[in-house]
């Protein structure tokens, strides 16, 4: 059996997290013993956000996330590894970025896909600017200390 290869796309649409499940659980045919999901939504921020407006760089966001993923691949025993981030104006409620990793085990699949939510949530090439609710363009967003915190403990 040939080793797995991560699928990343990046995409204006929204995704079906249980489609993605699926085809997943249908690729392994019953080979992975865990599969872990993170959805990260859109959150209106107390009533303030009307939406996010998503930027990337084509091409270079593909190639970035994809060499991350390739990364996971080899820190942890995985069958399965997805990555769907969204670009364009979301809103509360809509899912911007789904992590789908699979294994033999729970850890291994739990741990890479804090990895790969660390890395999205602090280096992705990606930009994201608040619309507000009472109709301004906010601030650009930039990750937290506590994200990059979060994201260290992988060095």
């Amino acid at each position: 059996m040939s080793a797995p290869v991560p699928s990343i796309g990046i995409q204006a649409e929204p995704f079906d997290t249980a489609a993605e499940i699926a085809r997943i659980g249908s690729d392994l045919g019953g080979r992975a013993g865990a599969v872990v999901t993170f959805t990260g939504l859109c959150r209106d921020e107390d009533g303030r956000l009307a939406a996010l407006e998503l930027e990337h760089y084509p091409g270079m966001a593909e190639a970035e996330i994809l060499r991350v993923a390739d990364e996971a691949m080899s820190r942890w025993p995985l069958q399965a590894l997805r990555v769907i981030h969204r670009y364009g104006r979301v809103h509360p409620g809509d899912g911007i970025v789904l992590v789908i990793t699979a294994s033999s085990h729970r850890i291994a699949a739990f741990e890479a896909a804090s990895f790969l939510m660390d890395y999205l949530k602090t280096r992705a090439p990606f930009w994201k600017r608040e619309h507000l609710a009472d109709g301004t363009t906010g601030t650009w967003v930039a990750a937290t200390a506590q994200d990059d915190a979060a994201a260290g403990r992988w060095s």
